[in-house]
């Protein structure tokens, strides 16, 4: 077992693809991995430690501090991997071969180019894609290029010279339609570089333009009532809609950057680091930031590049950042905001990772500090429904009622965003008859606050109404004759698509559905429900009861009330004894019972 909780380190990590490292004492990076599921192939070793052998078992023991990176696919983590192994050198690593054992697909540079797969990486102007991390992804891909497009698979030189001298003949490929014929003359260079087109942007993943490109071809095609090439064109569209296009981590055009990315709240900042070399992620880094002032994303971004490059010693030229940092660039340094292609895309896994570290160190922090969380949901809330100040006491009625009878309003208060069940209160509604909710929330506000005020107890800073615009004018019609509609913030919150209402507000706001203060507003409205429903089936038992009791000959309402103290159920005066009857009435009142419930 290590020497630290890995219990705790677990919590951290995702069920995500990655790679996981693992240090030692002296924080020695002493193995990498990868995985499809992270949390889970980490928790792997500890889990089931008794049934390693000898050698990952000291490997077990040694580990002292675990970081990872998550990537989007397995493919990016197996050549995260790759490349982190080849970078660190890990003593527990089995060495993986070089770059050159992974296959490009390449497009030559040539006339006529050739486009064919290959394990060397040459700089003759030559477009790489790649590597491919499986060999049979890349055929799958290679073939189905070759498929869709007839290309030269000769090595001949298809210089203009030497095909306008008749130097070469046209061989099988050409006959069976694989090839159609530049040696020969039969296929112009600008008819092969469109077929050359449509394959770059499909190895670059823009396969929608391809895809447009071949609809509208064939739409051409059915127009002039050549079905025998719409019906091609079609074949070519069918197998683009299967195709997936190559990973995102890699671009073989990429040769040497930084990717820098940050996320902050109030206290902190959190700044991610990739180094991409030769088109791969080689190096990965998240640095934490405390706050001294009131420093801007920009500052503290602009602050962390240099101490981050200066500690991995890098020298590259290109810096990705997300926004201008107002630094100036210079002859030694150039900073890029991408904001599309393959430098987006790997800004944007750089802006991934970060967001996930800063999500999990806050809810990390949270858990050893209460209150930061407190806080923190207070100001969201806030903020989301623009009050002045943090609602640390909410109010939420309900009205509950069947047909109009028993009518009952039920209060529940939360204090620092949790419920406080010891303030919840309930109402029997007095001035009310029928159906009428409005006027059950208003009587029900009004008596709340009047006796609040009486009492000159604190008022709540946030009043939540389970209603909509209705419910809400009945609220603010009681607040309005305390003289107190301006002290707090109240909002009606309507069932059907959870919006919210303002007072005098024509539109609804909208919050996103998996937004805290939502999910709290809900808690609230929920729990109010529940209280109200509680206490209106008890209210609605108890009267029931109560009224068939009254309907005894003989049986008043006093000797009503002593049942009810003594038997607390109709059941129970039912079965009751003429003894135990006795003791709360008169034989003539027992034997009226007992005639009434036909026993």
């Amino acid at each position: 077992m290590s020497a630290f909780d890995y219990r705790e380190e677990l919590k951290k990590i995702p069920h995500k693809p990655g790679v996981y490292q693992y240090f030692d004492k002296t924080n020695e990076l002493i193995y990498v991995g990868k995985a499809k599921d992270l949390r889970n192939r980490v928790g792997s070793y500890f889990v089931n430690e008794s049934q390693l052998n000898s050698k990952t078992k000291v490997l077990v023991r040694k580990i002292n501090r675990i970081a990872f990176t998550i990537v989007d696919t397995e493919i990016d983590a197996w050549l995260l991997e790759n490349n982190l192994i080849k970078r660190h050198k890990p003593r527990y690593n089995v060495m993986l071969k070089d770059d050159k054992t992974y296959p490009w697909i390449v497009i030559k540079n040539e006339h006529f180019p050739r486009v064919y797969w290959t394990r060397k990486y040459i700089k003759d102007g030559s477009r790489y894609y790649g590597p491919y991390a499986s060999v049979g992804m890349m055929h799958i891909i290679l073939d189905m290029i070759r498929e869709l497009f007839p290309l030269r698979t000769c090595n001949l030189n298809l210089a203009p010279e030497n095909i306008a001298k008749g130097k070469y003949k046209v061989c099988l490929e050409y006959q069976i339609g694989n090839c159609k014929g530049p040696c020969e003359a039969y296929q112009s260079e600008e008819d092969y570089g469109q077929n050359l087109s449509d394959i770059k942007d499909i190895l670059n993943g823009k396969i929608a333009v391809v895809t447009n490109r071949l609809k509208n071809q064939m739409t051409d095609a059915v127009t002039s009532l050549n079905f025998e090439a719409a019906h091609k064109l079609k074949n070519k569209l069918d197998k683009l809609a299967n195709y997936q296009s190559k990973s995102t981590v890699v671009s073989s055009s990429i040769t040497d950057v930084d990717v820098f990315s940050i996320a902050s709240d109030e206290s902190y900042a959190f700044v991610n680091y990739l180094k991409v070399v030769h088109g791969v992620v080689i190096q990965t880094q998240t640095l934490e930031m405390k706050k001294r002032l009131d420093e801007t994303e920009e500052e503290l971004l602009a602050l962390a590049i240099p101490e981050i490059r200066g500690r991995f010693k890098s020298t590259s030229r290109e810096i990705i950042v997300p926004f201008d940092i107002h630094i100036e660039a210079s002859d030694a340094i150039k900073f890029t905001i991408p904001k599309v292609g393959e430098k987006k895309n790997l800004l944007e896994l750089s802006l991934k990772n970060v967001a996930y570290f800063k999500k999990e160190r806050m809810l990390q922090y949270e858990r050893l500090n209460p209150e930061v969380k407190v806080e923190r949901v207070l100001k969201q809330m806030q903020k989301d429904l623009r009050m002045n100040v943090l609602p640390r006491h909410i109010e939420c009625f309900d009205n509950s009622n069947i047909q109009g009878n028993f009518p009952v309003s039920a209060i529940v208060v939360f204090k620092d965003a949790k419920p406080s069940k010891k303030d919840y209160r309930h109402f029997n509604v007095k001035t009310v008859v029928g159906p009428n909710d409005f006027a059950t929330m208003e009587e029900a506000v009004f008596r709340r606050y009047r006796r609040l005020l009486d009492e000159d107890q604190d008022l709540p800073q946030l009043i939540i109404i389970d209603g909509g615009k209705g419910q809400l004018g009945a609220a603010m019609k009681s607040l309005k004759l305390l003289g107190i509609e301006r002290k707090m913030t109240v909002i009606g919150i309507a069932k059907r698509l959870e919006e919210l209402y303002y007072p005098g507000d024509q539109y609804p706001l909208y919050l996103d559905k998996k937004s805290e203060t939502l999910k709290i507003i809900q808690h609230l409205r929920d729990e109010a429900h529940r209280f109200g429903i509680t206490f209106h089936r008890n209210q609605r038992s108890k009267k029931t009861f109560v009224s068939e009791l009254e309907n005894i000959p003989g049986v008043g309402k006093t000797s009503v009330e002593k049942l009810l103290k003594m038997f607390k159920s109709a059941k129970k005066v039912k079965e009751a004894t003429d003894e135990e009857l006795a003791r709360v009435l008169n034989q003539k009142q027992v034997k009226a019972l007992r005639a009434y419930f036909g026993s």
